[in-house]
């Protein structure tokens, strides 16, 4: 019985990393949609422990169908995602209404996550039966939750597809029929498991053709598509021109004319851009053009060296050429790590993604910029570019520009902003120079021909109306500046996004609720009594009480698991990889916490047990308080403390967990499925609360010492004895 929760673990991490990144595709990587699929695939296997879980006796056999029936849904689950928009008669490259997505995610994440929940709720009761604790079967299926996040950390960084890894689950899954050993097993159900194991080979083995078949039903003309460390990307050609796309959504292609304008107006800023820094970006063409401005040196900095390869060897001839100039430098890494330790720069160009998700947040906030800054020569140029509006700006549009571009003025003293379509942001510390005349003069000095920057087109940007109005426009907006520990920005992106299905939350703005202090005190303060009543009320009611404490500590747990990455992320870059190895840490201290705790309770006297459980919340308390004071100081900035931090939150969500098991009966089998299903439902709250609201609206910190105050509620909860 271990066996099978070891593999419950093992298959639930690496299922839900798989079949989320699927979903993150299947809606162009918009970052809400993966935040809210995490929210539904805890409270449906939350769901799926609560069902059955006394009227059904399970045997050993029947978990061992269960699994075969997992083993199935997923690749079912894949072709369902990859078919969605076509299922739901979409329109292609548009977005399907957000109704329709949610019913698409619920339809995609319901059958395997209540065969998860069904799965550990009955493995649990047999393992518990046999004189075991559900604290220590708590912990055994996490240790297989390490398992999984350092399988899908391996598979991912080697190079193994996404449709590889779930077919790798599958076998897993059918592999359960041969090696659960504890009773008789049917000769048939032997069989059976040898026959799906065959299949799933023989499908292996055509493995790369599914897999492009299936890609090829929302890319005609497709050349190729790969999942990478960063996400999924696409090749398209369509009567010779080259596509890229990223998460399904359309990254650049190579006739248009958006690299000649970026680059172009950024270097014509410089009166000799001799040393040139160039953020991402270089296979849309944008160093085939800084070439045209005789640079002594390049040094292009790639995140996605998956990407890059992939991209490079479809390209035309001439970006090939200048890809592998002598004056190139191509470096693979994070840009702002490399940021670190480069020299000086007579210009510095980011060429990051939308700030549409957190990950390409930290490019556009006030830290990024003061980076920048550091490594530009006395009359150095920083550009970045926004995609934007050229005529109309909602007012979240307006919001999101103006905090980016207030997080930059704090940096720079001059900022020029360049109107269009694709907004271009120019900043130095010295003087910029907005003479049409001149900078026009130094494109003829440099005989440079283009298709679009041609002089009349340098004399129109620099002297519309457009111009100095964008400019009064992003001043006058009382916004929140864009930070790494307050990445307002990223909630604007996700309100633009919603409202594009609702109209109405384009002229919403959460954020300035934030900035009526006297309100958010007031509001808090009402919170705050309104949950103590509540912790009062429910001290009465002892199975309601443990439920509902579970919960809250899975709630706390998962805001702090939640920060913590955010902030691992923006310190040092999303490496898929490093993700599944924070995820790993955490499960970790989730088994030290689980068991350790059991094992402690078993060695106290009943009358006692009580004080575990007020030290347990104790300790949740202090290491609120020591993260927000380690997030003060920026001591959090690396894979060992975040690594640390995140056993530990760990450790004392699963200590609750067990004392909460302890504390009130000794029927175990009858607290499995309220507990566990309390404790997902609690992190499914605390998971979108944490990526939705607190960070966005309060900030990380703030985030954490909010969790302090709550936490500090959940000791009236513990302080009844029997």
């Amino acid at each position: 019985m271990p066996f099978n929760l070891i593999l419950i673990g093992i298959i639930s991490l690496i299922g839900q990393v798989s079949i989320l990144r699927e979903l993150s595709v299947a809606f162009y990587g918009i970052e809400l949609i993966y935040i809210l699929a995490i929210a539904v695939w805890l409270l449906w296997t939350g769901i799926g422990a609560k069902i059955a879980q006394r009227s059904f006796h399970p045997t050993p056999q029947t978990i061992i169908i269960l699994f075969f029936i997992l083993g199935l849904i997923f690749p079912l689950d894949v072709s369902f995602i990859r078919g969605m928009r076509h299922i739901f008669a979409g329109t292609p490259g548009a977005y399907l209404p957000f109704t329709t997505q949610i019913i698409a995610i619920n339809i995609a994440l319901l059958p395997v996550c209540i065969m998860l929940g069904i799965a550990f709720q009955w493995t649990a009761r047999l393992y518990v039966t046999e004189d075991r604790t559900l604290a220590r079967a708590y912990a055994i299926e996490c240790f297989g939750g390490i398992i999984g996040g350092l399988a899908a950390t391996v598979l991912l960084k080697i190079g193994v597809q996404n449709l590889s890894i779930l077919l790798i689950c599958s076998i897993a899954c059918f592999s359960s029929g041969l090696m659960f050993q504890s009773g008789r097993i049917r000769i048939m159900q032997r069989l059976l498991s040898v026959v799906l194991i065959i299949l799933a080979v023989i499908v292996s083995s055509r493995l790369p053709e599914i897999d492009r078949l299936m890609s090829g039903w929302n890319h005609p003309g497709l050349l190729d598509s790969r999942d990478t460390p960063y996400g999924r990307v696409t090749l398209r050609s369509v009567l010779g021109q080259l596509t890229v796309f990223e998460n399904d959504a359309l990254s650049f292609d190579n006739e248009g004319t958006a690299s000649e304008e970026f680059a172009c107006l950024s270097a014509l800023q410089s009166s000799e851009p001799k040393e040139i820094m160039l953020l991402g970006g270089g296979v849309e063409g944008l160093i085939y053009e800084l070439l045209k401005h005789n640079p002594r040196k390049i040094d292009y900095v790639e995140l996605n060296k998956q990407m890059f390869d992939m991209v490079e060897k479809h390209l035309p001839d001439e970006f090939i050429k200048s890809l592998h100039a002598d004056n190139v430098d191509i470096t693979y890494t994070d840009p702002r790590r490399f940021l670190k330790t480069a020299g000086k720069y007579d210009l510095i160009m980011a060429a990051s993604p939308e700030p549409t998700s957190g990950q390409n947040n930290r490019f556009y906030t006030k830290e990024f910029f003061r980076e920048c800054a550091l490594h530009l020569k006395q009359d150095g140029v920083m550009t970045f570019r926004l995609r934007s509006a050229e005529n109309l700006w909602t007012p979240q549009l307006r919001k999101r520009n103006a905090s980016i571009y207030q997080a930059l003025c704090e940096v720079f003293p001059n900022v020029t902003v360049l109107p269009g379509v694709t907004n271009i942001f120019i900043a130095s510390v010295e003087n910029l120079n907005n003479n049409p005349d001149t900078l026009a003069g130094r494109l003829l000095a440099r005989h440079i021909e283009n298709r679009l920057v041609t002089p009349e087109y340098i004399h129109y940007l620099y002297t519309n109306d457009r111009f100095k109005k964008i400019k009064t426009a992003l001043n006058s907006v009382r916004v929140p500046i864009n930070s790494d520990n307050h990445p307002i920005c990223y909630q604007y992106a996700l309100m633009i996004w919603l409202s594009k299905f609702n109209k109405r939350l384009a002229f919403q703005d959460l954020s300035t609720l934030t900035n009526d202090k006297l309100m958010m005190v007031t509001v808090s303060i009402i919170c705050f009594l309104l949950l103590s009543v509540i912790f009062i009320i429910i001290r009465r009611k002892p199975h309601i009480q443990q439920a509902f404490l579970v919960g809250i500590a899975a709630l706390i747990g998962m805001v702090l698991e939640t920060v913590l990455i955010l902030n691992y992320q923006t310190r040092c870059g999303v490496l898929f990889q490093d993700i599944g190895l924070l995820l790993t840490a955490f499960m970790a201290g989730l088994t030290i916490g689980a068991s350790l705790s059991d094992r402690i309770m078993h060695s106290m006297r009943s009358g006692s047990i009580h004080w575990f459980g007020i030290i347990t919340v104790s300790g949740l308390v202090l290491l609120n308080i020591i993260t927000a004071l380690l997030l003060i100081i920026e001591a959090v900035s690396g894979l060992i403390s975040a690594g640390l931090l995140l056993i530990l939150t760990g450790v004392f969500t699963a200590a609750v967990f067990a004392w909460a098991r302890r504390q009130r009966t000794t029927d175990q089998s009858a607290t499995i499925s309220s507990l566990y299903s309390a404790d997902l439902i609690g992190g499914s709250i605390g998971g979108l609360a944490a990526a939705l609201i607190l960070v966005p609206m309060f900030g990380q910190i703030s985030a954490v010492i909010l969790m302090t105050a709550l936490s500090m509620l959940c000791l009236l909860l513990v302080r009844v004895r029997n």
